[in-house]
């Protein structure tokens, strides 16, 4: 199996985020991830560890890229003492990882995105993700299989194996034992495709409020949807866009006022002149402010004032059209109302 490491720090690679350690076996695409807390070479073979576990033959190659938590003694003398070969791609030779790199993108960022994960929430979120994850990729999701390729001069010829998904792929591989056989299929026997795409989402939709909202940690976690709901709401779930909440923007928080507002004191005073008299421009109200209260409010300010008429003008638009409540009836408002009719 090809591995690698995908790192979860969102726009900055500064201080300590969580990583997924990803493998691919290339002979069939069976593909397993697992949060790694730190990047640390021990904690790398603990986790290692634990796929191991999880997979439904035996790990008999593993082959990583030159990153220095690959390349160490700590490794390698894990995989010595476990009977797993180890070895490496060729320095500077990216395309060597083509089989795993590939599934970095079509599983890990596409699942997970690309914010900013960090601490043992996020990390015991992504375990929960990825256990639910595993078996909608291996069991459901079929995928193109490179059969041959040709070139002739400037073009290539590609031609591909019918889709399958990886639990496809290992039942026609002949090297598969029965053993193998028995357990994937007795898996596959209890697992409802619908019910792991709700857990995904729910759980995708935890990590958005882990990275987004550090302090809901401490709250409980989002209400998931019934399994009838979630199904009932697939067929237009297109209509709200982007379905997986990891890939939609985070929401980003409106700059509010960075210094002292100049017409604090002044604003009452403004806006009844307003809606006294709403056709007054801005430069009328205030040279009449000035007049009132000489030194105190400069020219330069007066494009705060216009600002602040511009909402003025936008809220009694508003009203105008779709009509006030009654508290809003107030003898002002009536007679600016009067005024622009």
């Amino acid at each position: 199996m090809e591995a690698d490491l995908v790192a979860h720090s969102g726009p900055t690679a500064k201080g300590s985020f969580v990583q997924t350690l990803t493998l691919t076996d290339i002979a069939t695409g069976w593909t397993e991830c697992a949060p790694v807390l730190v990047r640390e070479q021990r904690l790398l073979t603990e986790v290692l560890d634990e796929i191991r576990k999880l997979l439904p033959f035996s790990l008999l190659g593993f082959d990583t890229d030159n990153d220095s938590v690959f390349m160490n003694e700590t490794v390698r003398d894990y995989c010595k003492g476990t009977g797993v070969e180890f070895t490496r791609c060729r320095p500077y030779r990216k395309n060597d990882q083509g089989w795993v790199e590939q599934k970095n993108g079509a599983v890990v960022r596409h699942a997970v995105g690309y914010r900013r994960y960090e601490g043992l929430a996020a990390a015991a979120a992504l375990a929960r993700l990825y256990r639910a994850l595993r078996l909608f990729v291996n069991f459901f999701q079929p995928s193109f299989k490179l059969a041959e390729k040709s070139r002739d001069g400037a073009k290539v010829r590609k031609r591909y194996y019918a889709p399958a998904t990886p639990y496809q792929r290992l039942l026609a591989e002949a090297r598969t034992g029965q053993e193998v056989r028995s357990r994937v299929e007795a898996t596959y026997a209890t697992l409802d495709p619908v019910q792991l795409l709700s857990d995904i989402r729910t759980i995708q939709q935890q990590l958005v409020e882990i990275a987004d909202h550090p302090a809901v940690n401490e709250m409980g976690a989002p209400t998931a949807p019934t399994l009838a709901q979630f199904f009932s709401g697939l067929r237009m779930a297109w209509q709200d866009g982007e379905v997986r909440p990891t890939s939609r923007p985070k929401e980003k928080v409106k700059r509010g006022r960075r210094r002292p507002d100049p017409l604090l004191t002044a604003t009452a005073q403004l806006r009844g002149w307003f809606e006294a008299e709403p056709w007054r421009t801005a430069r009328e109200l205030f040279e009449r402010l000035q007049g009132e209260q000489p030194g105190v409010y400069p020219d330069g300010q007066i494009r705060t004032l216009q600002r602040r008429l511009k909402g003025w003008r936008s809220e009694m638009a508003h009203k105008l059209v779709f009509g006030a409540t009654a508290s809003d009836t107030s003898s002002g408002l009536a007679a600016a109302t009067g005024a622009v009719l």
